[in-house]
Parts: C-alpha cells; structure tokens; sequence
C-alpha cells in the first residue's frame, strides 16, 4: 500500500506539477513556485488521508478532489494550451495567471471536503444496457472531435462538481426551509 501510495504521489502530484511549472508557472516567480508546492502538499496529504480512511470511507464518494482527476485537470491545460500555440516565451500573463490559480485550485480541492462521486459502484461486467453502450460510443465519437479540450472541459466540470454538488444541497435545504 505504502509503495502504491508513492508512486501515486510521483505520478499524480510531483509530475504534473513539475510539467505546471516548466510550462507557465515558472513565468510567475514566487506565485508560480507556491502554486505548485500547494498542488504536491495537497496531493501527499490526499493520499495520506485516503490511506488512514479507505477502511471506514463510504465507496461511492471521494473526500476531495482524487489525485488522478487534479492531475488530469492540470494535463489536460497543458495539452490545450500548446496545442492552441500557448507555450514557452510567448505564453500571454493571462494564461500563466489562469495556470498557477487552476494548480492551487487543484491542490486545495484534494485536501478539500467536498463529496466527489468515484464511479466505484459502475459496475460493467453485469449485463449493460444498449443505451449506456450507445452513449459511450457517442462520448468517445464527441472526444476525438477535439481531444485537449474536450478533456479539459471533463476534468474542470469533475473538478467543480464537488463544490457544485454542495451548493446545491445547500439551495435544497434553504429552500425546504426550517
């Protein structure tokens, strides 16, 4: 477990946070090297916690953001990005300003609590219907039309759906008032 949990944090908190900050971080300075330290301190201390509670967790949700799902929210930026052409010395203060928030976003999501659905119960070796094999044809058809960004929309619509999700509870309960 502890070995698994290593290169958990290699693959999903040092790389691409290190990718982060040679792409457009490093442009920031101090802002830039904070943002990508606040993403690995998040990443270890998400899979710290995911280790000391994946006994006692309920299977269906995430606590905070999985490291897997920030770091293909930070890849999926890159990718975008240099494919439109952002990249190296060229790369606008705008687009470097909007990485280093997105990386500590990402980072202070993981350690978050908001609920994140983990698809755990997704269980595909029962029979599945027509439609749900219908609609995977479709998102993969939708995907190749512009993988980057399409895989950016993904990983940023998961990304603030635990959030979302809670605010959503919120409006219910205020709604359904005392």
């Amino acid at each position: 477990v502890q070995y698994d949990s290593l290169s958990d944090m290699v693959s999903f908190g040092v790389a691409p946070a290190l990718v982060a900050f040679s792409w457009a971080l490093s442009s920031m300075g101090k802002l830039g090297w904070a943002a990508a330290f606040v993403y690995v301190a998040g990443a270890a201390l998400r899979l710290a916690r995911f280790n000391t509670q994946a006994a006692t967790a309920d299977s269906s949700f995430f606590r905070g953001l999985a490291s897997p799902a920030a770091a293909a929210l930070l890849a999926s930026l890159v990718w975008s990005a240099t494919d439109l052409g952002f990249h190296g010395e060229q790369l606008p203060r705008v687009v470097a300003v909007l990485a280093t928030f997105l990386t500590a976003g990402a980072g202070l999501l993981m350690v978050s609590n908001f609920r994140y659905h983990s698809f755990k119960k997704f269980d595909l070796r029962r029979r599945v219907p027509f439609v749900a094999m219908l609609l995977v044809v479709l998102v993969v058809g939708v995907v190749t039309v512009d993988p980057p960004r399409i895989l950016l929309l993904v990983a940023l619509v998961y990304a603030l759906s635990g959030p979302g999700q809670l605010l959503l509870r919120r409006l219910r309960a205020r709604r359904a008032g005392p």
